[in-house]
């Protein structure tokens, strides 16, 4: 049995964790790598190693709370709650009630962030409405998942209570989704403009995205200074019109959370992956999002019910992992 790893690649991995990040053709070579390879292996120590020193151990947990269901016209092909795969066909809301509850619920269990997502076309009225709901109701910061936004409504949900905006340009932009690249960076620079922390994953990976595609993701992120970034891949539920592409697995996953993490350097506050699985608890990534309400991978309108993990069973995966939830976040 070889256990050496190669040298070049053993120089790759000495410069990641010097936290200075490494450059494309580097990230593209780790990515090219054998998925049972010693150097692989490595690779995933190395940026374990990374985010424990970094990051001190912590985990993280930004609750997500879906707070509508809704057809979405913008049909993009990977979302449940797309008009055009006929999951979903009426207009609902969860009540003011039930969001706060959740709320409490995610405080209760030192959630750190509230992640509050919304279909594409979900009014920024209520996006307020809610942010101010729940900044008086509980002290965990709000952060906004929805469209792409103006310098105007940026700082509405700045004025509402939201520290941070998730914000993502998608695998597949303009071939998977009706948006444009340029239109998803502007946000982000919005989002930079007025002083909202930009969180971040590399999403939705799947067998059929290439490793280019996926890497200048990854540059994307570190480019524009995410808060946090990481990778989530692609799920494919019961009539997804990506079916015929399969998905990647956890383990795959992982490799790929470790690539980004090299690329990301000293940049993020935290490294994420989703759903959450214990192996890319020990290739770089500590944040989690336990999920309830909607979820744009789930055919459940509440996902809570389907296959969304609870905060629980989120925080047990991390304490089996060595990590601690319970210590300060490093994101706000």
């Amino acid at each position: 049995m070889n256990l050496k790893i190669s040298p070049t690649i053993d120089e790759i991995l000495e410069k990641g964790a010097d936290f200075g990040g490494i450059d494309r053709e580097e990230a593209l070579r780790l990515m090219s790598l054998d998925l049972h390879s010693p150097e692989t292996y490595a690779l995933m120590q190395t940026a374990n190693w990374m985010s424990r020193e970094q990051f001190k151990g912590k985990a993280e947990n930004h609750f997500h709370i879906g707070v509508n269901v809704a057809p979405c016209p913008l049909n993009c092909a990977f979302c449940s709650l797309a008009e055009n795969v006929g999951i979903f066909t009426e207009h609902t809301e969860f009540g003011e009630e039930k969001i706060v509850n959740w709320a409490k619920l995610a405080e209760s269990r030192n959630a750190d962030a509230l992640n509050i997502m919304t279909t594409g076309n979900f009014s920024l009225q209520r996006i307020l409405d809610i942010g101010r709901l729940l900044k008086s109701a509980v002290s965990t910061p709000l952060v906004a998942n929805t469209r792409d936004i103006s310098h105007k409504e940026g700082e509405q949900l700045l004025d509402a209570g939201y520290v941070g905006a998730y914000h993502s340009v998608r695998l597949g932009e303009g071939r998977d989704t009706p948006l444009k690249i340029d239109k998803r960076i502007r946000t982000i620079q919005v989002l930079k403009d007025v002083g909202l922390r930009w969180m971040n994953c590399v999403e939705p990976v799947a067998p059929e995205h290439r490793h280019e595609e996926i890497v200048d993701l990854m540059f994307l992120a570190r480019k524009y200074g995410a808060t946090y970034s990481g990778v989530m891949r692609r799920i494919n539920f019961p009539g997804s019109p990506m079916e015929k592409y399969g998905m990647i697995t956890e383990l795959e996953m992982a490799k790929m959370v470790a690539v980004s993490r090299l690329v990301m350097g000293d940049a993020p506050r935290a490294h994420c992956t989703h759903e959450p699985h214990s192996v890319s608890l020990i290739a770089g990534a500590n944040l989690f999002f336990p999920e309830v309400g909607s979820s744009p991978r789930d055919g459940m309108s509440d996902t809570e019910e389907g296959r969304g993990k609870g905060i629980d069973a989120c925080r047990l995966l991390q304490t089996e992992m060595h990590l601690d939830p319970d210590s300060p976040s490093n994101c706000f």
